[in-house]
């Protein structure tokens, strides 16, 4: 009987071991994946406001040439 518990605790060490090993690899790449995301939800803003001002742009644009056409014709 002691020689069964003996066997049956040398044996769990290792596998304790791999369980918290592989664990520990899956809490690495979830931080890694959140990482990721956060970089491309910074990059998705930045390019909205890219975007947001070249609208501004292009709209002020096209305000100032029909200002100009308007005063063309006048």
């Amino acid at each position: 009987m002691t020689g069964m518990i003996t066997v049956i605790m040398i044996f769990s060490i290792p596998l304790v071991a791999i369980v918290t090993d592989h664990f520990q690899k899956q809490t690495k790449m979830k931080h890694k994946m959140l990482k990721d995301q956060l970089e491309l939800e910074k990059l998705k803003h930045e390019n909205f406001l890219i975007e947001t001002e070249k609208m501004r742009l292009e709209l002020e644009q096209m305000v100032s040439e029909d200002k100009f056409e308007k005063k063309k014709i006048l």
